[in-house]
């Protein structure tokens, strides 16, 4: 054996996986296991009419196919990065894998839409346990550069899958694959997920964390019933007619709420670790970038899920069109994503600011596009608008992503990361439980009036948080860069 064969056997990916390194392999391998998860909250939404014909749920239901694996997501992802850090962060991924790829069989099989819920549930709960484990095994293994890299391009995955999961839906729905209807767009995380499942055993790095924080079981229990009460009488009390009970549901929350930061003071006073640190989230940087991505993503989820129901039910596009029409805000937001970095070191709030005035400029001249055109609008006639949409929310995405993590200390670095990934998902479970249900409470009046209205309160969500983004960090020119071109 040559010296230079020598030398290329010990940088194998498997060589450094077993020497406790992560190759550039290995980095791509854990980012297509988070994009999974990422890209099946949004898979759905093309099939909700296709899935709606097929079990005949309730339009409460059809949304509760959406927002429960959000909610189970959210709460249980902070959950997940506390499990990786004690008993191995592979084992934890492997664990959360093999979990979501069960889970996914059963929501391809599932007879009716009480199963599909419950199967969905399921998903999101093993997705929790997976994911958090790909940005801790990235801060325990990377040296500086190449893991401000990985960091970049788990941002930029984390948006592409979201809207590649609904081009992906598309295509399969309407493939009608043997007479399967939308039943593929859960079965396809099959054979993907053991494809990543046996690429990570070879080279992705064992690790944990030699000073694990505790669980804090009682912060997650109340955290996730806080959720639930919450986005269940949201979803619910619309098609329900707003029981008696949906509104004690929501008065629960409130007092859930209350007693959550109660616990998790106690907890921090008495040297523990909780489950959302009150002291982090005092950092101001951390505390006015988590409500400003908390309302980012709210705005996200609704708009994806209703556009792809005012396509599909409104301008008679079939599954694949709905999918096909936004891929022009899917190519933008991928190279949005990779400038992003360098503009927002360069330019500072700036940078966000305008991301957010081009995000609004296209959502105005979408919603002036379907009023002014209905019903005879054309996909092309879309094309420009989502451009600019998804050109400026990548900026915005990238910058208010960054703006969380600015302050926050080393040793909570994946405490910081588990948080900021909670409210995320938290605002597009509330996305699609609060304007979804607006969408859904107008839609039989008026399809244009619930597009318009739904679209309009994400325009001035935006118009907000340009305005907010003076009181972020100033993005100086000291802090790293994530250059996302190699790994």
């Amino acid at each position: 054996m040559t010296r230079s064969t020598d030398a290329a056997s010990r940088h194998s990916p498997r060589s450094m996986a077993l020497a406790g390194e992560l190759h550039a392999v290995g980095v791509y391998v854990l980012l297509a296991g988070a994009f999974l998860p990422i890209a099946d909250f949004f898979i759905v939404n093309v099939a909700l009419p296709t899935i709606s014909a097929s079990l005949k749920p309730t339009p409460a239901a059809l949304e509760l196919v959406v927002s429960v694996y959000g909610v189970a997501y959210a709460a249980m992802l902070v959950l997940g990065g506390r499990l990786g850090d004690r008993f191995g962060r592979h084992t934890l991924f492997v664990v959360g894998l093999s979990g979501f790829i069960l889970a996914s069989l059963a929501c391809g099989l599932a007879p009716t839409i009480d199963v599909l819920i419950t199967a969905r549930l399921v998903q999101g709960a093993t997705a929790a346990m997976l994911v958090p484990q790909v940005l801790a095994t990235f801060q325990a293994t990377l040296p500086a550069g190449r893991k401000t890299r990985a960091i970049a391009l788990y941002g930029a995955t984390s948006g592409i899958a979201a809207v590649v999961g609904q081009l992906a839906g598309g295509l399969l729905v309407s493939a009608n694959l043997f007479g399967t209807s939308w039943r593929p767009i859960f079965l396809i995380n099959i054979p993907l997920g053991i494809a990543v499942f046996f690429a990570s055993r070879l080279v992705v790095p064992a690790s944990r964390s030699p000073h694990p924080a505790g669980i804090d079981l009682p912060g997650t229990v109340l955290f996730a019933a806080t959720l639930t009460a919450l986005l269940v009488p949201l979803t619910e009390g619309h098609s329900l007619g707003w029981p008696a009970w949906t509104w004690v549901m929501l008065a629960g929350a409130v007092v859930l709420a209350v007693l959550t930061v109660m616990v998790e003071r106690a907890a921090e006073a008495r040297g523990e670790v909780p489950l959302l640190p009150p002291s982090l989230l005092k950092l101001p940087s951390m505390s006015r970038g988590l409500a400003m991505i908390t309302l980012f993503s709210l705005g996200f989820g609704a708009f994806m899920f209703v556009f792809a129901l005012t396509v599909q039910n409104g301008l008679g596009a079939s599954p694949l069109q709905s999918g096909l029409a936004i891929l022009p805000m899917a190519i933008m937001f991928f190279i949005g994503s990779m400038v992003s970095p360098r503009m927002i070191s360069r330019f500072g709030r700036g940078a966000l600011a305008a991301g957010g005035i081009v995000q609004a400029l296209g959502l105005a001249l979408l919603i002036g596009i379907i009023v002014s055109g209905w019903p005879k609008v054309s996909l092309a006639e879309l094309a420009l608008p989502l451009v600019l949409i998804g050109a400026g929310q990548s900026m915005l995405f990238s910058g208010l992503f960054r703006a969380v993590l600015a302050d926050v200390p080393a040793h909570l670095a994946g405490v910081g990361s588990g948080v900021l990934i909670t409210l995320q998902q938290s605002g597009l479970a509330l996305g699609v439980a609060t304007l979804g249900t607006l969408y859904l409470a107008l839609e039989p009046t008026s399809i244009t009036q619930a597009f318009g209205t739904v679209i309009a309160i994400q325009l001035a969500i935006i118009l907000v948080l340009v305005l907010l983004t003076g009181l972020l960090p100033r993005f100086t020119k000291h802090q790293p860069i994530a250059h996302p071109v190699e790994i």
